[in-house]
């Protein structure tokens, strides 16, 4: 560990920290509809999506409206993507020629993207073409991460809100949060990128003479334009196999550092949205402050975990000194490649690929962990917030058991209703890992992992705790294109984004209806220490919950599958 390396940890820190309170503001006033300095450009192009889609913006939606709304927005862009997938051999901009995606890996795909998940069971630069990559995975970038934002700010009217029966409409939130929010930005992002050498074109391949005098052609594309909204809508689904470890996607240690703060910055916004939403402030720091715990200790130990060369490091005579640089950015270091690996697990972004298959024992457990607890910490955009909310939920209804208070939360009363909810988003991620990784090791999955022992075991679990976690992030030496795995993982993915939405929706609802009552002396503080403690202590127990279980599939492993063990 170096003071250089802590010096990169810490200030990243430091720049979300100062980043969220404008970045929440400016979506605050997005959402509760009030004029910013992009209401004059943009109303007219809103005014006219409303128009041409039979949408009456003052219309507002019950929670069950909502939802179906969601629901059927969703499922719509999934049988779209999975044809353009499919017909991508018929349609413009492929100047590689690439057939149609295969049935199973097209599916996969569709809903991998819509669930703002982007696990890639593919090599992008061999297998989408450049209008799959635009018109199919890029809008699919967007309109996902709109989604998670617009359930999260629901969330947050259900708290605001008395006596009310409704939540907002979709479709307008759907379309502020991609004309006001992701796409400006993201036009920025593209000039930037591009500005750092990053590809922008509608090539196929360049052409180039290797050292030794081979040809090789070097795959270019629409890169910055996805990368772009990749980054800031926290989606992963890199344009190149090797995603953010390729130097087309990530071109330089100020661009790594560009893209982790995009990352983290909706999520970490959102909390301070939150606070003005209900009219104190302290609220959405006091949640931002238990993400910001559980991040700086997980990225602590995944940083001390990756300074310390392995036992078989040892064993082959290299220098320890120089940690475990297995598998990780020579040009970043150690430092900069444990933050990114923790930033793009805790936030939903499985923007690396391969990298946790070689960190240490545990140094790979961050990862995993943040996973597992349901990338609460910052998370994905919109989603991480929103799990966030439904954990402080149960915590508030555990501590109101402890010292025998009727719980409640900004007023609201927390009752069986909520709780039960609460429990279901909580559990259902857990739930599809451990059978999904059970089915997986009793012999169902076995054929496509790599490695055999408890290495080979950990590919399979973190394949579903990155599918029900939305995450998206490989642990590598596993083939998942397998029937088992493509629709294993597609039914973990689906169970992982909309078990988890639904309730949250509920939950708003019920609240949304709850009258606002004042606090008084027997009120559970929720912006002290003790809240935020309290809170990284549940979520962490709720991640101990799925991971020791998953440990005990081992001997199942062993007796049905016994060449893993």
């Amino acid at each position: 560990m170096t003071i250089e390396g802590w010096i990169l940890i810490l200030t990243f820190t430091g720049l979300v920290a100062l980043l969220a309170r404008p970045v929440g503001l400016y979506l605050a006033a997005v959402y509760g509809g009030e004029r910013t300095w992009l209401t004059p450009v943009l109303r007219p192009v809103e005014t006219a999506f409303y128009a041409a889609a039979g949408v009456k913006a003052q219309d507002e939606q019950s929670w069950r409206g909502y939802a179906a709304a969601l629901v059927t927005f969703s499922f719509a862009c999934t049988l779209l993507l999975f044809a353009i997938l499919r017909l991508q051999h018929l349609l413009p901009w492929n100047p590689q020629g690439f057939d149609g995606v295969a049935s199973g890996v097209a599916m996969n795909t569709a809903i991998s993207f819509v669930t703002n998940t982007n696990w890639q069971a593919y090599a992008g630069e061999s297998t989408m073409s450049h209008f799959s990559q635009m018109a199919g995975l890029t809008v699919q970038n967007f309109v996902s991460a709109a989604v998670g934002i617009a359930v999260a700010i629901a969330f947050a009217r259900g708290f605001a809100r008395k006596g009310a029966g409704t939540l907002g409409n979709f479709w307008v939130d759907l379309t502020r949060g991609v004309l006001y929010v992701l796409l400006p930005v993201c036009i920025v992002l593209t000039l930037i990128y591009i500005s750092a050498g990053m590809p922008q074109t509608l090539a196929g391949s360049l052409q180039a003479t290797t050292l030794e005098g081979a040809g090789q052609d070097i795959a270019v594309g629409p890169v910055a334009s996805q990368i772009a909204i990749k980054m800031f809508g926290t989606n992963g689904g890199g344009f190149f196999n090797a995603n953010a470890a390729h130097p087309f996607e990530n071109t330089g240690a100020l661009i790594n550092l560009l893209q982790m703060l995009t990352i983290f910055v909706i999520g970490a916004g959102l909390c301070i949205t939150f606070g003005r939403m209900v009219g104190d402030e302290r609220q959405g720091w006091a949640i931002l402050a238990a993400m910001g715990v559980l991040f700086v200790i997980g990225v602590g130990l995944a940083y001390w975990a990756e300074t310390h060369a392995t036992p078989a490091m040892r064993a082959a005579g290299l220098d320890p000194a120089s940690g475990n640089m297995e598998g990780k950015e020579t040009r970043f270091g150690v430092a900069a490649s444990a933050l990114f690996a923790v930033v793009t697990t805790a936030a939903s972004c499985g923007a690396v690929n391969a990298m946790h298959d070689s960190f240490t024992a545990p140094g790979g457990i961050i990862p995993l962990v943040n996973m597992l607890v349901g990338e609460v910490v910052v998370g994905g955009v919109g989603a991480g917030f929103y799990g966030m909310l439904v954990f402080a939920i149960l915590t508030i209804f555990i501590a109101g058991l402890m010292v025998g208070r009727t719980p409640a939360y900004l007023g609201k009363k927390i009752e069986a209703r909520e709780v039960k909810l609460a429990v279901l988003a909580i559990l259902a991620s857990p739930l599809a890992i451990l059978i999904g990784t059970a089915l997986a090791a009793s012999g169902y999955g076995t054929s496509g992992v790599q490695d055999a022992g408890p290495h080979g075991f950990m590919e399979m679990f973190y394949a579903f705790a990155s599918a029900a976690g939305n995450n998206g992030s490989a642990f590598a030496g596993l083939t998942a294109t397998s029937d088992f795995y493509t629709y294993g993982q597609a039914a973990a993915m689906l169970i992982g984004r909309f078990l988890i939405i639904i309730p949250a929706l509920a939950i708003a609802g019920s609240l949304a209806a709850k009258p606002i009552a004042p606090p008084s002396a027997g009120s559970f503080p929720t912006t002290g220490p003790l809240f935020v403690g309290l809170l990284a202590f549940i979520i962490l127990i709720v991640g101990a919950l799925t991971f020791f279980p998953a440990l005990a599939l081992g001997p199942l492993a062993e007796a049905t599958a016994g060449k893993l063990f």
